[in-house]
């Protein structure tokens, strides 16, 4: 298995070999090790991979640099995670770019596919401090994942909100994860490890340099159904992670600002654009709702006890209002019958109904 880790971290090393490449290679040979026993022709016949490219993998020669990495990584506990292994987040699986491996304190749970960005400035407004801390903290009791990058201002404070609120948070860094940065954020990083998990692409040993941040922000819209954008100047770095998203095929929400203010302008900008405009977590969730729909049914269901025929009616409902007849005919029940039970799912706090007879999962 070490041996098998060094071949992974001499592949990712190599700066010629970016994560598509790295795709590429990796499809094409099968292993790292593969790669590196690959002929020039070889490597020259895949994709991407150009002469100059296939030159430095064939004389890659710090080997010892590769092994000195994995245990130090096992001295610190740190977990390195690859594009073939079983816990690597499906969500990074599905973008061209996810890097080739991640190294990884805290664990990813199976829930966290359920998750959320949210980002903004490093200098926020009092307005926007607190409507992260609210938002934040709702997603997170309705048992959504906030993802950030742990950066000051905003980021601080969704991390912040999720773990206050009893919630998980994943944490993006631009440095190695033996470099936390800002470094009055260690104590949080060591919070976040424990009720979620932090990552970085980037090996240990490696400084918070300014081009690493917007690299990073791939990962964190990678890893979210959606991504919040709380404030942002035109020129924020938030509004490259939006751009990340949209590419990924994420969901864009932004928060209204006075438009008087230069650090609403990207957010009232990405609203005009079609960003969602958010004031409130349920407005992140119904925009969510057909991705989340197993989910919050599972969380609302285990949180009470519920008949058989409870839990039928249950089964058909999300946070998408259904009419009371549709309810009748997927079930089978008397119209009187589901009615019944409905106000009885009410009382429980479990359902909602809004107008015309349509009941919900409360979320």
């Amino acid at each position: 298995m070490t041996d098998d880790l060094v071949y992974w971290i001499a592949l990712s090393s190599i700066k010629d070999v970016g994560p598509v490449r790295a795709r590429n290679l990796l499809k094409a040979f099968g292993s790292p090790e593969a790669v590196f026993n690959a002929t020039l022709n070889g490597l020259t016949a895949v994709e991407g991979v150009g002469g100059h490219t296939a030159s430095a993998i064939k004389s890659f020669r710090d080997w010892a640099g590769a092994e000195r990495m994995v245990r130090k990584c096992e001295e610190l506990g740190i977990r390195i995670i690859r594009y073939t292994d079983p816990s690597y987040p499906e969500f990074l699986r599905e973008i061209s770019d996810g890097p080739p491996l991640f190294y990884a304190k805290g664990e990813m749970a199976e829930e966290d596919r359920f998750a959320v960005a949210v980002v903004g400035p490093r200098k926020p407004t009092d307005y926007g401090v607190r409507v992260t801390d609210r938002i934040a903290c709702e997603l997170s009791s309705s048992g959504l994942t906030v993802v950030s990058g742990l950066a000051r201002g905003i980021d601080t404070v969704a991390h912040k909100a999720a773990l206050k609120c009893g919630g998980r948070s994943i944490a993006v860094l631009g440095s190695g994860l033996d470099v936390p940065y800002p470094p009055e954020n260690a104590g949080l990083m060591k919070r976040i490890e424990s009720d979620g998990c932090v990552i970085s692409e980037y090996p240990l040993g490696t400084k918070p340099e300014r081009e690493n941040f917007p690299r990073r922000n791939r990962l964190i819209s990678g890893l979210s159904l959606g991504v919040l954008v709380v404030e942002a100047a035109s020129d924020s770095g938030a509004l490259i992670t939006a751009r990340y998203a949209l590419e990924q095929g994420r969901e864009v929400f932004a928060v209204p600002g006075m438009i008087t203010s230069a650090r609403s302008s990207g957010t009232n900008a990405l609203i005009k654009q079609g960003a969602r405009l958010v004031e409130k977590a349920s407005d992140i969730i119904e925009e969510l709702a057909p991705q989340l729909k197993g989910f919050i049914k599972e969380r609302k269901r285990h949180a009470v006890t519920l008949t058989d025929e409870e839990r039928v009616i249950a089964e058909k409902l999300s946070p998408e209002p259904l009419h009371i007849d549709d309810l009748t005919r997927q079930t089978g029940l008397p119209p009187q019958r589901v009615l019944g039970i409905l106000t009885t799912l009410e009382l429980k706090g479990l359902v909602k109904q809004s107008g015309g007879k349509r009941f919900y999962i409360d979320i």
